[in-house]
């Protein structure tokens, strides 16, 4: 994720980071400046158009389009920033719940339970970093410490590594209550926490394998094209060759709002703009380690 500072217009106009949409879509821009050159050379050499009776129909039509590509465009880039935000809303709540989670264990655990206290020491900021590399498909690596709980190590094999840990958590903590180390109450009041980790699981997972609707995102993407390519018949009527500047550039705005959704639509993966997944993991990691003794 990159981080910036939101007042610094210099830097967010003139730079042009390895992220930003222009770079994507510079062979674009240039092949859309070709073609625009094409259409105004030939209408205005050969077609003609713009001395018929067709000149201010198109000039309509690309109006008319206009308004309905931005609706759609604005919808667009909406429904992918809250599917971002969602996101982000459910790591923080990992982060949240998991620091509520250590600050219970280390109140209701014997002090000298230290097995118990390193194996949910490792056990909780593991959850995050298993749920990253769960949603990213990424092989699971246990090397959180040194050396790691034995208890752990079936995990490498395990087909849903977050919801296995899950449940080792959970044996883990009724098998406390049995041996009398954990009380009733302290099991309901460590329930809420240990539930709401498969609960975040599952909405991440959700935003990861519900796609915006394939015939939607691809109406998009010929609806720009269609547009886009017509606009020089229209635009060399009044224009002439200022026609491929304008041309190019709006192509540049549209295409940029799609790029622009389509990366922040899944936030789970690994581009520049998506969630700081491991930072946030290697936050809960030191904030576990300082709360459990």
């Amino acid at each position: 994720m990159i981080i910036y500072n939101p007042k610094d217009w210099f830097l967010s106009v003139f730079q042009f980071h390895k992220a930003d949409t222009f770079r994507k879509l510079f062979p674009l821009l240039i092949i859309m400046a070709l073609y625009s050159w094409g259409i105004i050379y030939m209408e205005l050499d050969y077609l003609m158009l713009g001395e018929k009776s067709h000149a201010k129909n198109i000039i309509l039509m690309h109006t008319l389009l206009g308004f309905a590509i931005s609706m759609l465009l604005v919808f667009r880039t909406n429904t992918a920033y809250d599917r971002w935000w969602e996101g982000r809303k459910l790591w923080g709540a990992l982060i949240n719940n998991s620091r509520n989670f250590a600050i219970k264990l280390e109140a209701y655990l014997p002090a000298d339970n230290e097995s118990s206290r390193n194996y949910f020491r490792q056990a909780i900021p593991m959850y995050a970093f298993t749920l990253k590399w769960h949603l990213q498909k990424d092989s699971t690596r246990l090397a959180l410490d040194d050396i790691p709980h034995p208890e752990f190590e079936y995990l490498a094999k395990a087909i849903h590594q977050p919801n296995m840990l899950a449940s080792a958590m959970m044996q883990r903590l009724q098998q406390l209550h049995k041996d009398e180390q954990l009380s009733a109450t302290s099991m309901l009041l460590l329930n809420a926490e240990w539930q709401s980790l498969t609960d975040i699981c599952g909405a991440c997972e959700r935003i990861k394998n519900t796609p915006i609707p394939y015939s939607y995102s691809s109406f998009i993407k010929k609806f720009i094209v269609i547009y886009v390519a017509t606009l020089p018949f229209g635009l060399a009527f009044t224009l002439g060759l200022y026609a491929i500047p304008v041309t190019t550039f709006i192509f540049y705005v549209l295409a940029s709002l799609e790029l622009i959704a389509e990366e922040i639509e899944e936030p789970f993966g690994t581009d520049t703009n998506d969630l700081p997944m491991q930072r946030m993991a290697e936050n809960i990691q030191k904030n576990i380690n300082e709360i459990i003794k």
